[in-house]
């Protein structure tokens, strides 16, 4: 309307009558001049360098290789890997938020940048991944985490988890959301849990109910790449997968537990059995008192669409008005002992809490799968680096990562440059004592930093 009646564009005010600037300009991402740092500099995230030797023994610039994740003109693929491992070490839920600490000089260093990348150009990226990559990250992942004595591959728990979207008119299927108790629309993700170590080894978010009770094939050839031979133990829930698929896991001779449902039939013939056809056994205490319960078990149960009898043992005690019937293709190992395995499953469900409380799971409202797929993925990696930093920390060692993350991970600081050697000093906090007697190097040769040298200090 000005424009046709021949006015001039009003010019802007100056910004003081604005009221200043909105927000501060920020410096631009890029790869880091180390001879431009400053000598020193203090910053909120010092404890986030302390996930760096960690970082160097699993190989990270190796893993980004491994899976050809694509590098920009200004920024190397391993910098916004490692940018987006910053966000979730740090424990900030969302992509968006990124502006919280992409100026902070601990978290460029860690990433070996001016400033991490805004959320437009993290986003992005992660859209330009497809799950190939995700997959090959995840191999050499896994190799790294066995060879490090993270993760022995005896037995793995699987599981799945919805991923509820929070956006408006989402192209995705239904799933049941357990913590909403309804099916709503969401992004099905399939997670693999070493039973030993609880660490977190596969994630894949790339699922559709057409393929779902497939996953477990598809975990069990990932498993073949990592360690060049099937999975020994497969524990599971009953609605994972099919019978069908099943007997292809048999075939293949992988063994599994998981439960069967309790048809009224079944559980008619259960209680028809004389009280001798039942064993009594001692599984251990929990919460305080022993767990006795009795067992039946049937070596020759049959299934209505698996090709040959399996095993079945029925279990009282444990809570239930009926039994409680696991089913098994492994013959020879003792009831006890499969009894015990599938009860240890339930750890699957803990890390998956501990990963949507540390890590953000849900809290990306991605429409698309595959953004959401690079999320978990970070998410294990994530999950890794602080299974291993545990490690080092005296009586941590089982500590979840969001007790890490309160305690060290997000612990002031001041970094000093001189040279070829970069110096952070920890502030002083109640738990820096364990710092001091934590397995960290006094020196590391950091690959991503031009083969600088890192070194702690406690003030």
């Amino acid at each position: 309307m000005i424009a046709a009646e021949g006015l001039p564009r009003l010019w802007r005010r100056p910004d003081a009558e604005r009221g200043g600037v909105r927000r501060e300009i920020q410096l631009r991402a890029e790869a880091l001049d180390f001879t431009a740092l400053p000598e020193r500099a203090e910053t909120r995230l010092a404890g986030l360098l302390l996930a760096v030797p960690d970082l160097i023994a699993l190989g990270i610039p190796d893993l980004v290789a491994a899976a050809g994740y694509p590098s920009t003109p200004r920024i190397p693929a391993l910098s916004y890997v490692l940018s987006l491992l910053a966000l979730k070490l740090t424990s900030t839920r969302r992509v968006s938020h990124v502006y919280d600490i992409a100026a902070d000089p601990g978290a460029a260093l860690f990433a070996a940048l001016t400033a991490l990348p805004k959320a437009t150009a993290l986003t992005t990226y992660s859209y330009r991944l497809e799950h190939s990559r995700q997959a090959a990250f995840l191999t050499a992942l896994d190799k790294a985490s066995l060879a490090a004595g993270l993760a022995t591959g005896e037995a793995l728990n699987l599981d799945f988890h919805a991923v509820m979207h929070w956006g408006e008119d989402p192209v995705l299927e239904k799933h049941y959301v357990p913590r909403r108790s309804q099916r709503t629309r969401s992004v099905l993700t399939f997670f693999a849990e070493d039973a030993s170590t609880h660490a977190l080894l596969y994630a894949n978010a790339d699922l559709a109910k057409a393929t779902q009770n497939s996953e477990v094939i598809a975990f069990a050839d990932h498993w073949n790449a990592v360690t060049g031979h099937d999975p020994a133990l497969l524990i599971f829930d009953s609605k994972l997968t099919t019978q069908a698929v099943l007997a292809e896991l048999d075939d293949r001779h992988i063994g599994f537990i998981t439960l069967r449902a309790r048809h009224p039939g079944i559980t008619a013939a259960l209680a028809t059995l004389p009280a001798t056809a039942w064993t009594s056994m001692t599984l251990g205490r929990s919460r305080g008192r022993t767990r006795r319960v009795k067992v039946h078990d049937d070596p020759a149960a049959t299934l209505s669409a698996y090709p040959r009898p399996i095993r079945q043992l029925a279990v009282t005690g444990l809570g239930h008005d009926q039994p409680t019937l696991l089913i098994t293709n492994r013959p020879q190992l003792p009831a006890r002992q499969v009894i015990q395995a599938y009860a240890r499953r339930m750890n699957i469900e803990q890390r998956l809490a501990e990963v949507i409380q540390s890590f953000g799971l849900d809290a990306l409202a991605g429409a698309v799968p595959l953004n959401v797929d690079l999320d978990v993925v970070l998410s294990v990696l994530a999950h890794t680096v602080c299974a291993a930093l545990r490690r080092r920390l005296p009586g941590y060692g089982s500590a979840t990562p969001d007790t890490l993350q309160r305690r060290f991970l997000s612990t002031g600081g001041i970094i000093e440059s001189r040279g070829h050697q970069i110096t952070v000093r920890l502030n002083r906090r109640t738990y820096s004592p364990v710092l001091r007697q934590a397995s960290l190097p006094e020196t590391i040769t950091v690959p991503w930093w031009g083969d600088r040298t890192l070194r702690y200090e406690y003030a």
